[in-house]
């Protein structure tokens, strides 16, 4: 039996709360991220917001709107999380 978490991790959904993007990966973990770390998302309207989708079946995601794209990857292992 592994334990270890899969080597590429999709996104299943994307929503926001008032200060954190909450991706919603399909084995089930969630990340909260501070959207401060992400300026073109935190000025975003709501509406920009909402406009997102999946790419690459889920190892990131787009706001065509914002011209922003961030991946799964990138939010687990950001070198915010490090310093």
């Amino acid at each position: 039996m592994s334990t270890s978490a899969p080597s590429n991790p999709r996104a299943a959904n994307v929503r926001f709360d008032m200060d954190c993007l909450i991706v919603e990966l399909v084995d089930g973990r969630v990340i909260h991220v501070p959207v401060e770390w992400f300026p073109t998302l935190r000025d975003a309207t709501e509406e920009q917001r909402a406009g997102w989708r999946l790419i690459g079946h889920g190892l990131g995601i787009h706001w065509e709107a914002l011209d922003e794209d961030l991946s799964v990857r990138g939010l687990l292992v950001s070198e915010r999380a490090a310093a």
